[in-house]
Formats: C-alpha cells, structure tokens, sequence
C-alpha cells in the first residue's frame, strides 16, 4: 500500500510590527532599532522569546559593511538558551517562506521573522551595485535608479506606459500614505526635475533605515493567538536571468509564475501589496499578476512611500496580513522583489477565515 502523505499544515501570520522609516538612524545601531519592533510584536501575541519554536532574520551584511553582522541582532533577539534559527542574505519576506516551510514540515508551531536595514550610512545606489555580473555591468557602475530608468523607457518605448501614467502611480501611492504613520514620504523637486530620464523624484523611493517583524503560528495555535489570522493559501518565489540584458523588462514572468504556483489565479483577490520600488514596475507587476481596477494595490502607500532596504518585502506581507486581521480584507496577494529590474519575485496568498472577528 502506498503511504499517505501527512495533511498540509495550515500556517498563518498572527502579528506584524514595523519602524518608522526615517532618513537617517545614526543614534541607532541595528539592535537598537531592532528591539522595539520585536517587543511589540511579541506583545500582540502574549508569547514570550522562549515560546517560539523557530527564528529567522532577512538582512544584508554587505549593506552593513561587515562580516556576521546579523549576530548583532540576533543577540538582541535572545540567543541564550540556544534556540532554533536561521539568516537570509536577503529581504525578510525570504525569511519568512523559510520559516513558512519550517512550520509546515511540523518541526516548530510558530517562528518569529525580522528583518531590517540601514541605508543612510553610505550611497545606497551605488552599492547596489556590486549585485551585478562582476565582469560586464558592474564596472560600469550603473547604479539602481539608472537600470530602472532603462526598465521605465522600455515601458514606454513598448506603448505601455508613458510619464503621466508613472506619474498617476506616484500619486496613489503617496495618497494612500498620508495615512499610514509608518511612512516616509519624499516630496517631488520643486521643478520636477529627472532623477534619470523618464525616472523623476515621485517615481522613485525614498531611502531609509527601518525594520519589520511577523510572527507566524500554525492550525489552532494561530487561532488562540489572534482573533483573525492570515492565513498562508500559498507561497513561491522564482528568479530571472541575473543579467537584464537578456530578459524583456516590459515583462516579469517569474512573478508570473509564482503567483501561479502560490494560487493567486484561483480566485480573485481584494488587496494587492505589490514591493514596487519603482513607479514602472508597479505597471509591469500589474499586468504579470492580471490586477485590475477592482484590487485595491499597496493601500499602505507601498514601498514609494517607505522602502527601508531588506525590510520593504516582508512589510509587504505584514500589510496584507494587517488588513485582513482588521478585517479591510479577505484574500490579499502580496509580492515582494530583490535585484535589479524585478530579476527575484515571490508571492504569498493571504485569507482570513470568514467567521473571523476582525482584530483591533
């Protein structure tokens, strides 16, 4: 007799905590910046450090500029007694499907998910950088805005967009913003100046230190811990060809295909937190994810109102999962992205249960 396979654990996000995201930290190392957001968020769960089966951070030693600079942090968390864990070298919504998959396996029952980082102490666009092909772009030094620009002008070469349409994007978001108290919002130059062409100031986010935090429980552990959980429908993430030469940049399959494989196509969604640093690819990932005018996209004001880098994705997941446990949403969709031009694309479906009491 074949065996059975074990039935699919259901996981949800049960609290999500955030930073303001400030121009510059430089009174607060990482830790410092750190504690707060997971005190609170531990705090909407009643768990304490030791009731979590699993710890899993998203930051960027190179953005620190030093080796293991995650341990910092995660002595902040409360290593001592060990405990289980584990650091993605990129943004917390990675870390989050890790411990998404951890919980599913049935080796934790929740796990806490961090992320954050500091941009403010050197020139973010150019170290960005150094993530390109060693050998063709990156001696080049065309920096995050500029490859961008060449993602924004192909939309418009292609007839898919042109700068009023950008420029309608930078509107709604920074609208949705005015009432979100964790936003930073960066107002256009007073001339209306190019960052690059066609990229003006709106089109593009503001850099800034910041941190998030999720907590995530599984079955009736997250049911005792939060009186609407978003739950966790499906989750996936693909990555493009690293160099942007070779891919279509009007278009991102990889999304595409994550969002399929998570199930976003099975039934219309309410609630879009779309991690669109860029104007233009929130016009690209629209149109990969099939998202009309019926989805309410990135209410939050999304990451053109507050994009603190390594952290942005995962607030993105922390968004969703905030409506629905208000109850502002049933079935959300939220993407998070790493790379130049949407190269890394994952996706999560997020559903309240619809006997759920919205939380406060």
């Amino acid at each position: 007799m074949t065996p059975q396979a074990p039935p699919r654990r259901d996981v949800a996000i049960v609290a999500f905590a955030q930073t303001v995201c400030r121009r510059r930290t430089d009174e607060l190392s990482e830790v410092e910046m750190l504690m707060p957001v997971l005190h609170e968020v531990l705090r909407r769960t009643g768990l304490k450090t030791g009731d979590i089966g699993f710890t899993c951070s998203g930051s960027s030693d190179y953005l620190a500029g030093r080796a293991f600079s995650f341990t910092m942090a995660l002595d902040g968390v409360g290593a001592w007694p060990p405990i289980s864990e584990s650091h993605v070298e990129m943004d917390g919504a990675w870390a989050l499907y890790e411990a998404w998959v951890r919980l599913l396996t049935g080796e934790a029952d929740t796990a806490l998910v961090y992320a954050y980082g500091k941009s403010s102490p050197g020139a973010l666009r150019e170290v960005l950088t150094r993530q390109l092909d060693p050998y063709y772009l990156a001696p080049l030094w065309p920096d995050s805005v500029a490859l961008a620009a060449l993602q924004a002008q192909a939309l418009i070469d292609a007839g898919r967009a042109d700068e009023a349409a950008l420029a309608a994007v930078a509107a709604r978001s920074r609208t949705a913003a005015a009432d979100n108290p964790r936003a930073q919002l960066t107002a256009p130059t007073p001339d209306g100046g190019y960052v690059v062409a066609p990229l003006r100031t709106a089109d593009c986010p503001p850099i800034g230190d910041g941190a998030a935090a999720v907590v995530l429980a599984a079955g009736d552990r997250a049911r005792r811990l939060c009186p609407r959980p978003a739950w966790i429908r499906g989750m996936d993430h693909r990555t493009e060809a690293h160099s942007p030469g070779v891919r279509d940049l009007t278009d991102s399959p990889s999304t595409r295909q994550a969002a399929e494989r998570a199930g976003a196509f099975d039934r219309p969604v309410d609630t879009a937190e779309l991690h669109a640093p860029f104007t233009s690819q929130e016009i690209v990932l629209r149109t990969a994810l099939g998202l009309d005018d019926r989805v309410a996209v990135n209410p939050s004001g999304g990451a053109l109102a507050a994009n603190p880098m390594m952290a942005a994705g995962l607030i993105r997941l922390g968004e969703a999962a905030a409506r629905i446990g208000r109850g502002a949403s049933d079935r959300a969709l939220a993407h998070a992205t790493s790379g130049p031009c949407l190269q890394q694309n994952l996706v999560a479906v997020l559903e309240g249960d619809p006997e759920g009491d919205p939380g406060e």
